[in-house]
C-alpha cells in the first residue's frame, strides 16, 4: 500500500498545476490561523493514514451547528483536506456552520468504491462525535467540486446503499445519510464524457484511455468495465428520500463536461421534483475558478444550505 501521508506531500504540487489549468488562483494551503476552534488530521478509520478530518467551529456559540463536510477534488489522484479548495466552505463559519474537512483514499492506494466508504465513514464518525464538538448530527449537508463533487453527489444519493457502505470503517449503528448536498462541476456518467466533450467542443476527450483519472480509479479502462462504472454514477442511486440537491457547473468546462451535470439536474429533478433541485450554469466559468467563489455565488450556496440546515 502507497503510503499516502508522503505521497500526499509530493503530489500537492499537482493540485497547484489543476488550479492554474482551471483558471483558480487559490493557494496551495488555506491559512485557517485565524481560526480560534479547531482540531486537525483526526483519525475518522484507522485503515489508512489517508483516513482524517479536520473540524472548524465558529468562534463564538455554543452549538450545536449545523455542518458542512468539505470533499476535495484532485481527479481522485491528489487534493488535500488542507488545500485552496477549502476556501469557501470555510465563508460557513461566517454562517453559523461547523466546518468537516476530509482526506480519502485516493486511487493510487485504493480502488474504487474505497473513496465513498471513506466518505461515508467520515459522516458516521461526524455523527458519532456530535457532542464532543458541538455538531449537529440531523444537520449535514456534503460539499465538494469535480472529483468532490461526484463523492458528493453519490454520498447524496446513495445513503445506507450497502454495495457502498464499508461498517467495519467504524460507528456502523450511524446513518451515512446527508440532509443536503452542493455539487460543484462533479462528474456522475464517466462513460458519456467523452462524447459530451466532443459534442461541446470543449476540451480533449481522453477519459476513457486506460491513464485517465476515472480508469484509475476504477482499475481498468472504463469502456471494459462498463457495469463496474455505473457503480460510481450517482444517477444510479436516486430515490424519493434523497436530500436537496444544488449543482453549479461552467458552461466552458474542458475536464467535466457541463452536460454531466445537465443530465443529472434533469434525471434527479424527474424523482425528487424541482423544488428539491436547483441548477446554476456559470456561463463561460471553466473547471472551477474564480466565477464560483464571488461573493454573489456564495451567497447563492448559503441561501440553499441555509433554507435545509436553519
Amino acid at each position: 500500500m502507497i503510503n499516502s501521508v508522503k505521497n500526499r506531500s509530493v503530489i500537492l504540487v499537482m493540485v497547484m498545476l489543476l488550479s492554474t489549468l482551471s483558471g483558480s488562483t487559490q493557494p496551495k494551503n488555506t491559512n485557517t490561523q485565524s481560526i480560534k476552534r479547531k482540531w486537525v488530521d483526526i483519525a475518522y478509520a484507522s485503515l489508512s493514514p489517508a483516513q482524517k478530518l479536520d473540524i472548524y467551529l465558529p468562534d463564538e456559540g455554543d452549538g450545536p451547528f449545523p455542518v458542512i463536510i468539505s470533499i476535495h477534488g484532485g481527479a481522485f489522484m491528489f487534493g488535500d483536506k488542507a488545500d485552496g479548495q477549502l476556501n469557501p466552505m470555510l465563508e460557513g463559519l461566517k454562517h453559523g456552520y461547523a466546518v468537516v474537512s476530509i482526506n480519502y483514499r485516493l486511487s493510487g492506494e485504493a480502488l474504487f468504491p474505497a473513496t465513498i466508504h471513506d466518505v461515508k465513514a467520515a459522516i458516521r464518525w461526524v455523527k458519532a462525535n456530535t457532542n464532543t464538538y458541538k455538531l449537529n448530527e440531523n444537520k449535514i449537508a456534503v460539499w465538494g467540486g469535480s472529483a468532490g463533487g461526484n463523492l458528493s453527489a453519490l454520498a447524496g444519493t446513495s445513503g445506507e446503499v450497502k454495495e457502498l457502505e464499508d461498517l467495519s470503517l467504524g460507528n456502523a449503528d450511524k446513518s451515512s445519510r446527508v440532509q443536503a448536498v452542493v455539487d460543484w462541476f462533479g462528474p456522475t456518467n464517466f462513460l458519456l464524457m467523452d462524447e459530451q466533450l466532443v459534442a461541446s467542443g470543449n476540451g480533449t476527450p481522453n477519459h476513457s484511455e486506460a491513464n485517465s483519472p476515472e480508469s484509475k480509479l476504477m482499475g481498468q479502462k472504463i469502456t471494459e468495465i462498463p457495469a463496474k462504472v455505473q457503480l460510481a454514477n450517482p444517477e444510479n442511486y436516486i430515490s424519493k428520500d434523497d436530500p436537496p440537491f444544488l449543482i453549479e457547473h461552467g458552461t466552458k468546462d474542458h475536464l467535466v463536461p457541463t452536460q454531466q451535470s445537465i443530465n443529472f439536474a434533469a434525471k434527479l429533478t424527474s424523482i425528487l421534483g424541482k423544488e428539491k433541485v436547483s441548477l446554476h450554469l456559470l456561463e463561460g466559468a471553466k473547471h472551477g475558478g474564480p466565477q464560483f467563489e464571488t461573493n454573489e455565488n456564495l451567497e447563492i450556496v448559503f441561501r440553499f444550505l441555509d433554507s435545509i440546515l436553519k
